[in-house]
């Protein structure tokens, strides 16, 4: 007798895809395997569907507490549920205060307490300042430590000076976590968007121009000589060119402690649909042409870009309509409830395996950041985080589908193939048919530093 029996569907596993029922007790995986005897409380029949590991999206940005306004526990985490997401790792630079240091951290478990939806973990952030304060997140459960090579976007999260970064890393290299970077070149990104709006060149051509390839590419390589005198652990987020994937995978290959992060909205958009949707889908780094957009494609199929996730970051209209200024609107994407539906859409048209998937959404973001092994896999001892997707659902994403905030994402009107139909949790359906279910059930995930173990804090 089980609490959950899921029944007849196609699990994707590490290995292939084929037949299996999914047995869960006490909010964990009890049993996998085609036609499991036995019954539950509750049976669920998954024939025609795809079961997935929860998706683990390692980069979020929820801005609770100060800026909910933006985004909150409460709308983003059923944004997350509703798209297949069961953990999520939040950003640290948007929130009033910033996840700086033990007393902010405090104030974001405070935030998320009864609102979250699903399980969240913290990054903490690198900043100029006392270190001690890393020792003090790490204390209390980071995965690791984010830090902006150039500016973040909001002053109460300032840039890393290489010096910052440097001693940065070391620290963390004896805390045994790894830093997350944004990796973009201040000093060319800086001057070239000051020379552009001096000149009056501010649309959205210019914006594109002012951020360069070559700024990504020249911080990559910083980030990585840094790493490797330090012996940190390095996790390059939001990477936009297969060029800088292949900075990455050089040094992988050299021995460095590197992984490559990308985003749906690099693999899905491009260039010319920058200007053609304005600023809701203005990033940084920003939407490279279709050619830069291939080569990340090549690198996602050679294996070389560990995880996708979303760098969700929404923002009020407001701070979008900023009229011919496309320098002065927010830079950020929501795309919280579409990350497993445009990715299965993109590895169906371009014959990406359905366990390359899996690994990229859920197993290798779990790995990386200290949540496996009860993360990221449909496994027997696991936590029960489960989505079922209909893989022949054909559909167009509207507003209304939508359950962040300000539902200002720039995929609405795209037509996509594979729907969730249900997204558990630790064993309890939290969305159904695009909808949240039940009362907020998420915990706090933190990580610990010596075996990368996680234990649930509950909310």
């Amino acid at each position: 007798m089980y609490d959950l029996l899921v029944r007849g569907g196609r699990l994707v596993a590490p290995d292939g895809v084929g037949p299996a029922d999914v047995a869960v007790a006490d909010g964990v995986v009890a049993a996998v395997g085609p036609e499991l005897d036995g019954t539950a409380a509750e049976i669920v029949d998954a024939g025609g569907l795809l079961l997935l590991p929860g998706v683990v999206d390692a980069h979020v940005h929820l801005n609770d507490p100060g800026r909910a306004d933006w985004e909150g526990f409460a709308t983003g985490t059923a944004a997350l549920a509703a798209g297949g997401t069961t953990t999520a790792i939040d950003m640290p630079l948007n929130a009033i205060p910033p996840t700086l240091d033990a007393a902010s951290l405090d104030a974001k478990v405070a935030a998320a307490r009864g609102t979250a939806r699903v399980d969240v973990a913290l990054w903490g952030g690198l900043v100029p300042g006392d270190l001690d304060r890393l020792d003090e997140l790490a204390a209390h459960g980071v995965v690791g430590f984010k830090a902006f090579m150039s500016a973040s976007g909001v002053a109460e999260f300032e840039a890393a000076d290489d010096l910052t970064l440097v001693q940065g890393m070391a620290r963390a290299a004896q805390l045994g976590l790894p830093v997350a970077v944004h990796a973009e070149s201040d000093a060319l990104t800086g001057r070239l968007a000051r020379r552009a709006v001096a000149a009056g060149r501010t649309t959205v051509r210019d914006y594109l121009a002012s951020r360069p390839v070559l700024a990504e590419l020249e911080a990559i390589g910083r980030a990585i000589a840094f790493a490797t005198e330090t012996g940190c652990a390095l996790h390059v987020v939001h990477v936009s060119t297969g060029r800088g994937v292949a900075l990455i995978a050089e040094a992988r290959a050299r021995g460095v402690d590197v992984t490559a992060e990308t985003c749906p909205h690099y693999l899905v958009l491009d260039a010319d649909d920058a200007e053609r949707l304005g600023a809701a889908a203005k990033c940084a780094p920003p939407l490279r042409p279709a050619a830069e957009r291939e080569a990340l494609w090549a690198r996602v199929h050679a294996g070389d870009v560990e995880l996708v996730a979303t760098d969700h970051s929404p923002s009020p209209a407001a701070l979008k309509d900023t009229g011919a200024d496309h320098f002065a609107a927010w830079g950020g994407i929501p795309g919280a409830q579409t990350l497993l539906t445009l990715l299965h859409t993109e590895a169906v048209a371009r014959e990406l395996p359905l366990e390359r998937l899996a690994r990229l959404l859920a197993a290798a973001p779990a790995r990386r950041f200290g949540l496996a092994p009860r993360k990221g896999a449909l496994v027997p001892g696991a936590d029960a985080d489960l989505v079922l997707l209909d893989p022949a659902a054909e559909w167009t994403l509207a507003r209304e589908h939508l359950l962040d905030r300000h539902r200002l994402s720039p995929f609405v009107g795209r037509r996509l193939r594979g729907r969730v139909v249900r997204t558990i949790l630790r064993g309890h359906t939290v969305a159904r048919d695009g909808a949240v279910t039940g009362a907020p059930a998420g915990r706090i995930l933190r990580r610990s530093p010596s075996d990368g173990a996680h234990a649930p804090m509950m909310l």
